[in-house]
């Protein structure tokens, strides 16, 4: 049975990690920190406050596996520094947090091009935050490298919304990297890998997505 962290509970790939979890027999207990209350659930354990209230000798850091759902993009953050602040110094807080308090298994939701030494601000923070959670020696880490998420994210997004209808009807015939990467595919793969995930670092890239989420619908 197994204890899992989730961070990001509240955004469209977090949302369905917490959905599956607690519908998942081999979860005992999930603890989501978030800054408003969620729906109470007898295997939820909701921690109140923002990444810098969260105190860091709290006991439920302990868990057997942990799931980072976390991410902004710089409009939203409303600053590159703010922007990291989220992408890179939260996540990894908590991925320092969780392996000080014994987790085996960290699955960790990055991006498609994520390259520390790329001369984008996005793609280099996905990759920076990768090679600091590698540094944690976690005995099982997974990252999955997206690519544009495809869900309702309950918010006014013109743009994402039109990328998505254009890659929705060019899908079949798009390579699987350039494909829309389902949240709920990225979700159960994220949970799976925090659950089970083998020894040593997987990574799932948007290719693996697609085919994955290709497998599920045949």
């Amino acid at each position: 049975m197994t204890r899992i962290f989730l961070a990001g509970a509240t955004g469209l790939v977090g949302g369905g990690v917490l959905a599956l979890a607690l519908a998942d027999d081999r979860v005992t207990q999930v603890v989501a920190p978030t800054r408003r209350p969620l729906p109470p659930h007898p295997r939820l354990l909701n921690p109140i406050g923002d990444g810098a209230s969260l105190p860091a000798d709290a006991p439920w850091w302990a868990v057997d596996g942990a799931v980072c759902a976390l991410g902004t993009t710089r409009a939203k953050a409303g600053s590159a520094a703010a922007f990291r602040a989220v992408d890179h110094d939260y996540v990894l807080a908590v991925a320092a947090r969780v392996r000080k308090a014994g987790a085996r298994r960290f699955a960790l939701t990055s991006s498609m091009g994520a390259d520390a030494r790329s001369r984008f601000l996005y793609t280099r923070t996905k990759g920076e935050v990768e090679d600091a959670v590698r540094r944690l020696a976690f005995p099982s880490l997974t990252i999955l490298r997206p690519g544009l998420l495809g869900g309702d994210r309950g918010e006014h997004r013109p743009m994402e919304r039109f990328m998505d209808m254009v890659l929705r009807v060019a899908g079949p015939i798009l390579p699987p990297a350039a494909r829309i990467s389902p949240a709920a595919t990225v979700a159960a793969l994220l949970l799976e890998a925090a659950i089970s995930g083998g020894d040593g670092t997987h990574i799932v890239t948007s290719a693996g997505v697609a085919r994955i989420a290709a497998q599920g619908r045949s």
